[in-house]
């Protein structure tokens, strides 16, 4: 019992730093542009661990330096949450990734928990 209380309460944490989250957590105006550019055009998704991956190889490599700032952005939101609630980074981060995942757009790429990438 006390677990799932925990993980709900994880998951109301992470719900609100997902929706109404500093700085710290979402890109600025430019960098969210770029990034909603790059999910659409198809250089990088979300995966299930709750970080951005390079969906194609040929990705140029100012949207992969994008991607590394903003994963380790998420690292530390994640961190900041899993240490305020008692739970592990990993299950922090398993939430987001499930999260971002149900909530790329149609034609943004995911990662599966089967290591695939897939089109929405």
């Amino acid at each position: 019992m006390t677990q799932c209380r925990t993980t709900r309460r994880t998951f109301v944490a992470l719900g609100l730093a997902l929706t109404a989250a500093p700085t710290a957590w979402r890109p600025r105006r430019a960098a969210a542009q770029d990034l909603a550019s790059a999910k659409r055009d198809g250089w990088l998704g979300e995966r299930v661990d709750g970080y951005l991956g390079v969906v194609k190889a040929d990705t140029p490599q100012a949207i992969r330096t994008l991607a590394d700032d903003i994963n380790r952005k998420r690292r530390q939101e994640y961190a900041r949450i899993a240490e305020e609630e008692g739970v592990p980074v990993e299950a922090v981060a398993q939430l987001a990734g499930e999260k971002l995942v149900n909530r790329a757009s149609s034609g943004e790429w995911v990662l599966g928990a089967d290591g695939n990438w897939r089109q929405k």
